[in-house]
């Protein structure tokens, strides 16, 4: 039976198991990521629709110390975001998975692309953004917090 403090079973989480492990489809770019994962948050932009192909961009902020690709170099495109920041978008040149979005402002943080992690048990919606530009035959879950655009600043 394993003993890890920060399990709640026999097994922990994925959230709670550090490393994560993740890659795109093909397998061309793996990375490891030395930071839990729990709270996730959906962005309904124009942008995330086109990138993903789906209503939405399911993401969690992580910081970029706890990022290591192990395998191959994402290809990335940098364009600016509705909220006017550049983003970069990290994603394989060979199937075209993303990876990971970066703010080009900030190099503490980037935004993971959750489905490209291994596993994901453990992890919850948080919050949706951008739900005012979400298409009309998306789903939004009305029970998390909701954000017609970005999230707001966090108040001192």
């Amino acid at each position: 039976m394993n003993t890890d403090a920060r399990t709640t079973g026999p097994r922990a989480d994925a959230a709670e198991s550090v490393p994560l492990l993740g890659g795109c489809l093909c397998g061309a770019v793996r990375y490891e990521l030395a930071a839990p994962v729990s709270a996730l948050v959906a962005c309904y932009c124009a942008d995330c629709r086109r990138a993903t192909g789906t209503a939405a961009s399911i993401n969690a902020r992580v910081p970029a110390s706890a990022f290591r690709l192990v395998r191959g170099t994402p290809r990335v495109f940098t364009r600016a975001a509705d909220s006017g920041r550049l983003l970069e978008r990290h994603f394989c040149a060979d199937c075209g998975s993303p990876i990971i979005t970066r703010h080009a402002d900030d190099t503490r943080q980037l935004i993971l692309k959750v489905g490209s992690l291994d596993r994901q048990e453990g992890m919850t919606l948080a919050a949706s953004i951008w739900t005012a530009s979400a298409a009309p035959w998306a789903w939004v879950d009305r029970d998390q917090p909701c954000f017609p655009a970005g999230r707001p600043a966090p108040t001192a």
